[in-house]
């Protein structure tokens, strides 16, 4: 053997201890003493529900339109009004036109007020009121005093416009859609979460399980470099030969570390999605325990777009807007006619020197007065604006009609394609397994092809990549196929209920 030789091959016994070293720092780069948070999909997704950000804020969005359903109850809040005054007046002495003179005057009067209104939902507005007042004085007559009470209740009801709805109605109306809205916007947005959580958590398993097959396949360089400097020292191997196995081992390395790379990067996105306070797991790694496999189900692309157009937080929202918008053109149609209110008032009143007397003179009902009437009020002009707006509303329902049509044709567009890319990642999952097998075989006949000299260091070499490649697509396969049942899931709205949880949106 060519002393140069001799020389030469200790170098690559220590290539392959430096960079064994290197994967070996690599792989706990960045790591502390944490022990690793051990993390299944199911902790995934409900860490995420409970603490994720979008779902908070969205949980905000409802207790507000909770808040403006439970004001708009405040039109029909009783009012209690309370008023009283004092006055005084003078007026000076003089003379008649006879010549006669007279004495000034003086008045002092109290005057008190309390009454109770009230707006009830049938349109119906009642005032229940009282008054009390008390003037003493001096005229041409001497001293004076006088007092007067009165109790009634006074009435007003609809009969045209503002009869089967008003502005207080429709308010509250309007509201308790606008929150089923809200909603059910914070349920798409926990399915939203729900499917994101599920994506990542798969991402972060594939990086977990890319790390492995790139860890293999350098172990595999590794030992077909131990066999290259073998048969270098017996001379069954040239150089420049040996030289592609230390290229395969370097590119190996490359490899794994870029796996470990986009471990620590989907971990940041995974954390992204179950934490509120970063710096609580920040340098704590995850583990996920979650297998990776294929759970095979039917697909029934008729049963998923029932589910879809009979369960979807979207399609809902556009049905309840559709109410909501009927409830404004039924104001709108409301207002076009003429204002025909019924009024009436009834009460009691009594006078006499002193409050006392007044109010005995109430409580007694010898006094009463009332009065019943109607009062119309049309717009010369034909109530142009109101019937504006009332067209206006009924083209946007139409306009929102189509709208909603769009929506369940986008609906079954999704779902169809949910549906075909599962089905073809399940496919996938066959034909990417079936070729790894093949591939493990192919290189171990290979291999014994080499040890028995039949064979070259470049064939092994190429079915070694070809066998990385085949195990990174199975995984690769195998996690998309989930990612498309999650996607496929959101799709028909059905998320929730196939990772079992229940969801409190109210």
């Amino acid at each position: 053997m060519p002393p140069s030789r001799k020389r030469l091959c200790p170098n690559v016994s220590v290539l392959f201890a430096i960079v064994s070293c290197l994967v070996t720092a690599s792989a706990f780069a960045g790591e502390t003493n944490s022990a690793p948070l051990r993390l299944s999909l199911s902790d995934c997704i409900s860490k995420a529900l409970e603490r994720n950000f979008d779902i908070r804020i969205a949980r905000y969005d409802v207790e507000i339109s909770r808040y403006f359903v439970s004001g708009s109850y405040g039109a029909y809040e009783p009012v209690l009004d309370i008023a009283g005054s004092h006055s005084f007046s003078a007026s000076p002495g003089g003379v008649d036109a006879e010549n006669r003179p007279f004495a000034g005057t003086t008045s002092d009067s109290d005057f008190y007020q309390a009454g109770i209104s009230q707006l009830l939902p049938t349109g119906l507005r009642f005032d229940l009121g009282s008054d009390l007042n008390k003037t003493t004085g001096v005229n041409s007559s001497g001293p004076f005093a006088s007092s007067e009470a009165a109790a009634r209740i006074q009435m007003r009801q609809p009969l045209l416009r503002n009869l089967w709805i008003d502005s207080s109605r429709l308010a509250i109306q309007v509201s308790k859609k606008g929150l089923t809205i809200s909603e059910l916007a914070l349920r798409q947005q926990m399915m939203n979460t729900v499917n994101d959580a599920t994506v990542a958590y798969y991402d972060l398993l594939l990086a977990k399980e890319r790390i492995k097959i790139q860890q293999e396949a350098l172990d595999r360089a590794g030992r077909l470099v131990k066999e290259s400097k073998r048969r270098v020292e017996v001379g069954t191997l040239a150089r420049q030969d040996e030289k592609q196995a230390e290229s395969q081992l370097l590119a190996r390395q490359a490899d794994l570390l870029g796996a470990q790379g986009a471990r620590t990067s989907q971990e940041y996105v995974v954390k992204a999605l179950i934490m509120d306070d970063f710096t609580e797991w920040e340098k704590q790694p995850i583990e996920p325990t979650t297998t990776l496999a294929a759970d095979t189900k039917p697909f029934n692309l008729q049963e998923s777009w029932r589910k879809g157009l009979a369960g979807r937080p979207d399609i809902l929202q556009a049905k309840t807007d559709l109410e909501r918008q009927g409830i404004v053109l039924k104001f709108l149609k409301n207002q076009r006619f003429p204002e025909l209110d019924l009024t009436g008032s009834y009460g009691q009143a009594g006078s006499g020197v002193g409050y006392n007397d007044a109010l005995v003179g109430v409580r007694s009902g010898t006094s009463p007065f009332f009065s019943f009437g109607a009062e119309l009020r049309i717009p010369l002009a034909g109530n142009r604006s109101a019937r504006a707006a009332y067209l206006v509303g009924r083209a946007t329902i139409d306009q929102s009609l189509l709208r909603f049509k769009q929506l369940e044709r986008d609906i079954m567009v999704q779902i169809g394609v949910a549906v075909q890319t599962a089905e073809t990642r399940l496919a996938q999952v066959d034909k990417t397994r079936q070729s790894r097998e093949f591939a493990e075989t192919a290189l171990e006949a290979e291999q014994k092809k080499l040890e028995n000299g039949k064979s070259s260091e470049f064939v092994v070499l190429q079915l070694q990549r070809d066998l990385t490649s085949a195990r990174l697509a199975e995984v690769g396969a195998l996690v998309d196929y989930n990612k498309a049942l999650s996607s496929l899931a959101l799709r028909e709205g059905t998320i929730i209920e196939k990772n079992q949880m229940e969801l409190q949106v109210k």
